[in-house]
């Protein structure tokens, strides 16, 4: 087995001595000694052996004790590294194999690290000004060139977009709404965070009538220095991470997509809860939406975003609403109970980790409680009820300082070992856990003593 990493990639991997150390020789019998040396000699011989047999063992319970210390620090966070799509385009690269197609790719796998929050703000930016000279490289053309373009051309560029989900083929009102960062920081699930999102629209001079009307369909005069406006606005009421460094691609003359795009409609497709045919039918179809030539799998995946994220936002109101998330003394924890509105797509892990990262900002947006806002979440929805099993999520705390590492995966299977919980470790990410539900109660109560 071979694992391709990037070798700036800061992994913390313990050295090889540290861990495995070969077996030593077997010691030779006393009975090959010589029989003729004097009894004196045979003892301090075997003085001598007996103390650096004793010496050995000692060496070797220190050694045995620094590595299982090495291995916890170095097992006790889950985090995530550069994208294995941008180690394979680097892979392509270096081999004089690379194309545009692979750098789009390469891109999307970032945008998915960012969109998810695993991967900080400072990465992010490096990773996207790596990308950027890979991008200047396959998309220069002079303006002879470009003329001459095909109509189904592709091209990339890089851009400062709003971090507004899906606002170019969906209305502004409702990306607003629906973004987790306009959303948290307004408040949105109260009426003064309404009346806020007015006040923020009028400050911009914007019309509800034409913010609440497809992208497409606004007025030209608006959309022209619309960035400019949303972000000077955005300032003032206190938004100021609302630019971001992206890329977006072209197909032709009219077909335009950011990376966020493409995340947020590969993401759905693959968990598409809509039974269609064989388990592996949704993998199909999210692949064959990153070809250019598949543009209706695109837009299906897009219309299926949208129901995601206003699911995920009515669901955050809720349980801010309700009361939902409490402090379990180390962690917040939510529950959602059977029969909550659009609970069955909160059983796919990839929505149920939005949901959870989206309801932390909220929460710690709107607790004046200021230990809660430092707290982890557990979140906790039912996956199968015939079954009886619920899917748990566990997410670190909601700081600026973040450096996104994840301890619950270590906590969980140490819980559920201590209290022979019915789980299953089943995900990429060991901080998703399928868990029976009837062990649910044993298994919280060992992971609050655990972390207290």
């Amino acid at each position: 087995i071979k694992l391709l990493v990037k070798q700036d990639d800061d992994l913390d991997v313990p050295a090889y001595d540290d861990i495995f150390r070969d077996e030593e020789d077997e010691e030779e019998d006393s009975e090959n000694e010589s029989d003729g040396s004097e009894p004196a000699e045979k003892r301090r011989r075997f003085e001598e052996d007996v103390i650096e047999r004793t010496m050995k063992r000692r060496q070797r319970r220190e050694w045995e004790a620094r590595r299982r210390e090495i291995l916890f620090d170095y097992e006790q966070y889950e985090y995530h590294g550069t994208s294995s799509a941008m180690v394979m385009f680097d892979l392509a690269w270096i081999m004089s194999k690379d194309l545009n197609d692979m750098l789009w790719w390469a891109i999307v796998g970032l945008t998915d690290q960012w969109v998810q929050d695993k991967i900080t703000q400072m990465k992010y930016v490096t990773d996207i000004g790596i990308l950027q000279r890979h991008v200047s490289r396959h998309n220069h053309r002079n303006e002879d060139e470009e003329n001459s373009l095909s109509i189904d051309c592709m091209r990339i560029a890089f851009e400062y977009d709003l971090r507004l989900a899906l606002y170019q083929h969906w209305s502004l009102y409702e990306s607003l709404c629906n973004t987790s960062y306009t959303s948290a920081s307004l408040k949105l699930w109260s009426v003064q965070g309404q009346k806020k999102l007015r006040e923020f629209l009028a400050d911009m001079g914007l019309p509800l009538k034409q913010v609440k009307q497809k992208f497409n369909s606004m007025d030209m005069s608006l959309k022209e220095n619309l960035r400019e406006m949303i972000e000077e606005s955005a300032n003032k009421f206190g938004m100021k991470d609302l630019r971001v460094q992206t890329f977006s691609i072209h197909f032709g003359f009219k077909n335009k997509f950011s990376a966020s795009d493409i995340v947020y409609a590969t993401a759905s497709l693959m968990e598409n809860i809509e039974k269609e045919g064989p388990e592996t039918t949704n993998f199909i179809k999210a692949l064959d939406s990153l070809s250019r030539g598949n543009l209706d799998k695109l837009h299906q995946g897009l219309d299926l975003a949208k129901k995601q994220l206003r699911a995920i936002q009515q669901t955050v109101a809720s349980c801010i609403c309700t009361n939902l998330v409490i402090s379990q003394g180390p962690f917040l924890y939510c529950s959602l109970m059977e029969g909550t509105p659009d609970v069955k797509l909160f059983s796919k892990p990839v929505s149920l980790c939005l949901l959870s990262k989206y309801l932390l900002k909220s929460f710690v947006c709107s607790t004046k409680n200021k230990r809660c806002k430092l707290l982890p979440l557990i979140m906790a929805a039912p996956m199968d009820v015939e079954q009886g099993t619920v899917i748990m999520v566990g997410i670190p705390p909601e700081t600026e300082s973040s450096d996104k590492k994840n301890f619950f995966g270590r906590a969980f299977e140490k819980a559920a070992d201590s209290t022979n919980s019915r789980t299953l470790h089943n995900h990429f990410d060991m901080s998703i856990i399928e868990l029976k539900t009837e062990d649910r109660s044993k298994f919280l109560d060992a992971l609050i003593s655990l972390l207290s």
